[in-house]
């Protein structure tokens, strides 16, 4: 039985959307770093491509995301053409790459691009890569801004799968954190892109939000099943005005107690799953026949900086201003500002802010823990015989995961042989990033040092 999951819940870890994480990224790795690591990309490797577009009309108060505000077309098209010729530098450093099994478009609000834009640059992608029969093409989406052209647009393009940004439709909730779309605004952009042949639908719900009761986070995990969407996500808001200004204009006097918040994950996971939808890792949630809990039944479900995804590509490509990408090599982000990363393509450079290279020891315990938040479990001796590892290179993990252990959260078996198998237990499973922290060396220091503050656990 849990002593205090109070005190577990309240605990700031990552997200593990990566391992290392990105406060850990550093400048030493360069544009020439980046040209060397595409250019070992052979036939053998599939990719994924990730479109970052950091505009929307306004900002939301609760927004964790790089993304500004802008109400002129200018800087859309702008923004667009140099996407493009970022596209072809990097297409150039690709001489042998094999087909590209996912593409990404993320914000901010994508979007906002214009319509031509968006045709033009799909058809640079095109061009440039080879993309794959069954490939998954995806975007997020502003409810209020979908129209039926722009569901249009987006089958035109390619689009198969589409990510609506709902949040909660509470109207009190919605008002305090600067969002507003009534029920019916979301309802209608579900019908334009149904109608539009984008079937594929995913709905982003958050909990922990101001305002937010049992009652109105019931009420909106109803009607986000009235509208079936095939995936949803529910998040935990992260409060950090620290690293994102504009979350200062949410009053933290609203926010639910830790209690509380742990109170609506439960009720909203609870509601989800007795509706039929299976459970996915953290906060992930798919009707049985959707691709991403088959992905979940045959152990090929992944975890990348979209969170869990069904994108089985080796190399991850990032496009765009603060864009990541993960190659075999190591983690690339471009550079965060758009004048910046404009000037550093209109010269042939490649964009590059910092990165990564990966050791042995970070392969390994990546592997690890992307296991732990997909499959809830992961068999140590393996993965680390794999790298040339022993368990005991891990032993600085052990005292973390048996006191996860005598709170029931995981189970531990350390057997003889150099083996010892993690798992992470029903009970457990809200608190899974806990069993990933357990594994990253960096994260003590980090903390200790004060370089990196995260989000609470649930």
């Amino acid at each position: 039985m849990m002593k205090d999951p109070l005190s577990h819940a309240m605990r700031n870890v990552p997200r593990y959307t990566s391992y290392p994480t990105a406060p850990h990224f550093h400048d030493g790795v360069t544009a020439q770093t980046y040209a060397d690591w595409l250019d070992a990309i052979t036939p053998e490797d599939s990719l994924s491509l990730y479109l970052h577009v950091p505009f929307c009309k306004e900002l939301c108060h609760y927004c964790g995301c790089h993304t500004k505000a802008t109400r002129q077309e200018a800087p859309l098209v702008a923004y667009g053409a140099t996407l493009g010729k970022e596209i072809n530098l990097v297409a150039r450093h690709l001489k042998t790459a094999g087909p590209v099994r996912h593409i990404h478009w993320g914000g901010g609000t994508p979007s906002l691009l214009p319509r031509q834009s968006l045709i033009d640059l799909a058809g640079l992608l095109r061009v440039n890569f080879d993309l794959a029969p069954d490939l998954e093409h995806a975007i997020e989406l502003d409810p209020r801004l979908v129209t039926a052209q722009l569901a249009d647009t987006l089958a035109t393009i390619g689009v198969n799968r589409a990510s609506l940004g709902v949040q909660d439709f509470d109207l009190a909730v919605q008002k305090a954190i600067g969002r507003v779309q009534p029920y019916e605004v979301v309802a209608r952009a579900t019908d334009h892109l149904r109608s539009a042949g984008l079937t594929a639908l995913n709905f982003d719900l958050m909990y922990g939000l101001p305002g937010q009761t049992p009652a109105t986070i019931l009420d909106s995990v109803e009607k986000t099943l009235s509208l079936a969407p095939g995936r949803i996500a529910l998040f935990g808001y992260a409060h950090v005005p620290w690293m994102r200004k504009h979350q200062r204009l949410i009053d933290e006097s609203a926010l639910p107690s830790a209690a509380e918040r742990l109170e609506l994950a439960d009720l909203a996971r609870t509601e989800l799953q007795k509706a039929g939808y299976v459970a996915i890792g953290l906060d992930h949630f798919a009707r049985p026949d959707d691709s991403m809990a088959i992905a979940l039944a045959d152990g090929s479900l992944k975890r990348n900086f979209q969170g869990y995804t069904t994108d089985q590509g080796e190399q991850l490509i990032g496009f765009g201003v603060s864009s990541i990408g993960k190659l075999s090599k190591g983690y690339i982000q471009n550079m965060l500002d758009v004048g910046n990363w404009r000037r550093s393509i209109e010269n042939g450079e490649l964009p590059v802010s910092k990165g990564l290279a990966l050791s042995v020891d970070d392969r390994a315990r990546g592997r690890i823990i992307e296991e732990l938040m997909t499959n809830y479990a992961c068999d140590l001796a393996p993965v680390c015989q794999a790298y040339g590892l022993s368990t005991q290179d891990l032993a600085d993990a052990f005292p973390a995961l048996e006191d996860l252990a005598a709170d029931g959260l995981v189970h531990l078996d350390r057997s003889a042989n150099d083996n010892a198998r993690v798992r992470v237990t029903e009970a457990g499973r809200p608190y899974v990033r806990l069993a990933a922290a357990a594994f990253d060396a960096y994260l003590a220091d980090s903390q200790a040092a004060g370089k990196a503050r995260h989000s609470a656990a649930v």
